[in-house]
């Protein structure tokens, strides 16, 4: 793993393209060459060290591509036009050489056919590929993450897949996070990202990330270094050198588009790096010691100063040229050639450059290798010699021209993503609007009030609710018809709209029924607003939309208090609304926000009892003040009187009740009709009780032979102090069943582990945990995970069913071309009682699997895969979609509730 020796010494010898030493190296690092290949261990999850030896054989084989002329895909890499191209690789011909046992490790041919192993390469590649990002993908660890993706990325690069190689790039660069501590791997992952950010020409953005791998290796103490890693010194000194050489890389560049002034700030900057790296340098640090005299001298070259650059860049092209580092090698004689050139001496130059760019072209160096064709173009031009300058020029155009269509191919690319996320942008804006808007009056429905009134809540914000009912509206739907009704409900929201601030939000609750949130409002303060609205309605002309009866509304103001919820200030204001409505119609009706109480002789006390004292404000359209205190409006018919009501157990025994508890009561035998003139009563009245009744105890709950299910507790969210005192209350009242914990941290199984002992079943892949007696097992059912990344939600798939009582058998890994398995021996498909599927990338095995099988299967769709699948969204989409019969989904990642439903199905068919 990096950035230990054996990883350097792997990565040097792929970069400087030897191969056969890099094979060699490798050949102790894992005996399993082939993931088509059986392991002793099927179900063992891919380990870290496994997965960066996966990364680097796959490079290796992609690099033997190259060499053949061939890319991961099996396209042609040479020649780019023309029409000599060579036939793709049929990739599934390599599959099967591979599952034949082919060997694909050394160059000799399988049986004499170079395409055949050729073809057999790049299908082993991309299995090594996707084995790897599955293995880093499940990892928690997010610089591990990064790593492994800045490297595919440099793959994805060398098999000339620009589009893949940025995409690896920008997940990886997502997970570097500046708070992340310094260490010798976020150096290494760096430096990595900053060397492929520079073949994909963002250079800015290369020596951003460049400079951070040198402030981080400034920055890690010594201790954190591995043993075999470079001592701090040295590691300082390596990211230095590799900052100059962009900054010199960037002068150069600028010097071609003819801004000397601003090149020679970044040749300063690159000296400056060079000298600093070399006053760091330890004698025996050889290599090291060459790379920033190579940068030295390019900076020099780049300053003007060429006779000083020309004698030590002799040096380290001779010491290059024998340790065999061919990336430096080239970058010196490049450097040596310029010096000549500008010298004035043009036969050296010529063989300097010459070689420069032998070199380059050889170890597939295409930077160095355009800079040297320019040079050559440029130099052979300054002589006079056309003859010589045309090829170069031809080349380099050439070359340019494959830059034009890589750079054509990626804003093709860029332009389908945009319109893709504007699609997917615009799609989740309708499933927005469908989910939180009304379709009559387009206005927020109740779905959303719910939300926002929860998030104002939960804030600590104190809004007021306003609840609107349109009177009589079913005598409007009567008369004058439906369409015309919902003329008048648009109309009514639009009027309450103009009524009200824009920080207030005006939703349709139901039927004819609104609601107003008002943030940051008192009872008094929303009443005068919703006064105005009541007062617009009744004076607005409905006999211009047809409607000859008048339409009024009556609302019912609460002002939320400490303590209060959602359903306790709906409760509170539909309460008041009620009031209205059962005084005339046509009023605004509050709750006094400090004591929640009604006016005195409300019809409602019929139902909760005389308020004391009265602190409701009645506000209607009679004449006089708009705000009339309670107790001076016109007297109400007196309400019969029905049994007290039974104490709320949210009411304080020591004291008075506080919030809404009072209104959520329900009286002992409520009356069928309060017996007013306007509404007489439907049926008679109870007499009234000296003493409350005695509650009728509640109705036995039917027993079934079947054990009751595990009590379900959900850590998320939850510290372990919470969730252990959670599982105590659990088993002290349901002694007979477990207690299940679900998505628990570490240290939280760990914790009930050491509580509950020998009593305590843990499954770390599943992040949960039972804690008492589980119930003998009955039925089976199997569980499939797509790939390693959905491991997670499998294995908590698997456990929730074995508590709830069944046996669970599982295969891991089956996406893709590795359902073979489940071809050969179909008793995993045959002998279980229903099939879990997981999946997140390969989200059509749960139809293909249905395919197979009259077996019910739950499909439970993951959050992983590629990074356009939208947190899942898109295996949801594909497994809703899927056209195999017998097939449930569940939502996304929630491999619990799959579980527990399976395991239903296992035992009631066992039972049957």
């Amino acid at each position: 793993m990096p950035p230990g020796t054996l990883h350097q010494r792997v990565t040097a010898a792929l970069t400087n393209w030897q191969l056969d030493d890099a094979e060699e190296l490798l050949a102790d690092v894992e005996t399993d060459i082939s993931p088509y290949e059986a392991s002793p261990a099927d179900d063992a999850p891919a380990t870290l060290g496994r997965a960066w030896a996966d990364t680097l054989r796959a490079e290796l084989l992609v690099r033997r591509l190259r060499v053949a002329g061939f890319t991961v895909v099996g396209d042609p890499v040479e020649p780019p036009h023309g029409t000599g191209s060579p036939p793709a690789l049929d990739l599934h011909a390599g599959v099967a050489g591979l599952l034949d046992g082919a060997p694909t490790g050394s160059g000799t041919a399988v049986d004499g056919d170079p395409r055949a192993e050729s073809a057999s390469r790049a299908a082993l590649a991309i299995a090594l590929v996707r084995s790897a990002k599955a293995a880093f993908d499940a990892s928690d660890d997010d610089l591990q993450r990064a790593a492994g993706l800045a490297r595919h990325a440099r793959i994805e690069l060398l098999s000339r897949r620009i589009d893949a190689a940025m995409d690896e790039a920008v997940e990886a660069a997502s997970l570097l996070d500046s708070t992340l501590p310094p260490s010798a791997l976020l150096i290494d992952t760096l430096g990595t990202l900053a060397a492929v950010l520079a073949d994909l020409e963002l250079m800015p953005l290369a020596l951003d990330y460049q400079r951070r791998a040198h402030e981080a290796a400034a920055a890690v103490p010594a201790p954190e270094l591995p043993s075999d890693a470079d001592g701090p010194d040295v590691l300082v000194a390596r990211t230095a050198t590799r900052l100059g050489e962009l900054c010199a890389e960037l002068g150069e560049a600028l010097l071609d588009d003819g801004v000397p002034e601003v090149a020679a700030v970044h040749f300063a900057e690159a000296r400056e790096l060079a000298e600093r790296a070399l006053a760091l340098l330890p004698p025996e640090a050889a290599g090291a010691v060459v790379a920033a005299q190579v940068v030295h001298g390019w900076a020099l070259v780049g300053l003007g100063e060429h006779a000083a650059a020309a004698a030590p860049l002799r040096t380290a092209v001779r010491v290059t040229a024998a340790e065999g580092d061919r990336a430096l090698l080239s970058a010196a004689l490049l450097a040596l050639g310029r010096a000549l050139r500008r010298q004035g001496d043009g036969r050296g130059a010529d063989e300097q450059l010459a070689r420069a760019l032998a070199v380059a072209t050889e170890h597939g160096l295409p930077r160095l290798r355009r800079a040297a064709l320019r040079e050559l173009c440029t130099l052979h031009s300054e002589l006079d010699d056309a003859g010589r300058a045309l090829p170069y020029l031809q080349a380099y155009l050439a070359d340019e021209l494959d830059r034009v269509d890589e750079r054509r191919t990626r804003w093709v690319e860029l332009f389908g993503r945009r319109k893709s996320l504007l699609e997917t942008e615009r799609a989740a804006g309708q499933l927005r609007r469908q989910a939180y808007e009304d379709p009559l009056t387009h206005l927020p429905n109740r779905r959303y009030a719910e939300a926002r009134l929860d998030v104002l809540l939960s804030s600590g914000a104190v809004p007021a609710l306003a609840v609107v009912d349109v009177d009589r509206f079913k005598e409007v739907n009567d008369t004058a018809g439906h369409p015309t009704g919902d003329a008048v409900l648009r109309t009514v929201g639009e009027l309450l709209i103009a009524g009200v601030r824009d920080t207030d939000e005006v939703c349709r609750w139901a039927g004819d029924e609104f609601v107003v949130l008002l943030p940051e409002t008192t009872a008094e303060q929303a009443e005068r607003a919703l006064e105005r609205t009541r007062r617009a309605v009744a004076a607005y002309d409905w006999a211009g939309r047809g409607v000859e009866l008048p339409v009024t509304i009556s609302v019912g103001i609460a002002s939320a208090t400490r303590g209060d919820d959602r359903r306790t200030l709906f409760a509170a204001a539909d309460g008041v609304l009620y009031d209205a409505k059962r005084s005339g119609r046509n009023r605004v009706v509050r709750l006094s926000a400090k004591t929640q109480t009604r006016a005195g002789d409300s019809p409602l006390d019929a139902l909760f009892g005389p308020s004391t004292p009265p602190a409701t404000a009645v506000t209607d359209g009679s004449g006089g003040d708009d705000t009339t205190p309670a107790g001076t409006r016109e007297p109400a018919v007196p309400a019969p009187r029905v049994p007290a009501v039974q104490p709320s157990p949210l009411d304080d025994p020591a004291g008075d009740p506080g919030g809404f508890a009072p209104l959520l009561v329900e009286p002992v035998d409520p009356p069928l009709g309060l017996g007013s003139p306007l509404e007489p009563a439907l049926g008679p009245v109870p007499p009234v009780a000296a003493h409350p009744a005695e509650p009728a105890p509640p109705p036995a709950a039917p027993r079934h032979d079947a054990p009751a299910e595990p009590d379900v507790i959900w850590a998320t969210g939850r510290g372990t102090e919470q969730v252990l005192a959670l599982v105590r209350e659990a088993r002290r009242n349901f002694p007979d069943r477990p207690a299940v914990v679900v998505r628990a941290t570490a240290e939280t199984l760990v914790a009930l582990a050491s509580e509950h002992d020998a009593y305590t079943t843990v499954d770390a892949a599943a992040m949960s945990a039972a804690v008492g007696p589980l119930p003998d097992p009955a039925g089976r059912i199997g569980v499939l995970c797509g790939a390693g990344g959905d491991l997670p939600v499998a294995a908590e798939a698997a456990f929730a069913a074995r508590v709830t009582g069944t046996e669970v058998v599982r295969v891991d890994d089956v996406g893709g071309n590795r359902l073979r398995p489940l071809l050969t021996d179909r008793s995993l498909l045959d002998d279980v009682d229903c099939l879990v599927v997981v999946a997140g990338m390969d989200a059509s095995l749960a139809g293909l699997v249905g395919a197979m099988t009259d077996v019910p299967i739950v499909a439970v769709p993951t959050s992983t895969g590629q990074p356009g699948s939208f947190g899942g969204f898109s295996a949801l989409l594909t497994m809703l979609n899927s056209a195999s019969p017998g097939v449930v989904v569940s939502n996304i990642d929630n491999g619990h509730s799959a579980g527990v439903f399976a395991a239903r199905i296992a035992r009631r068919t066992r039972r049957g």
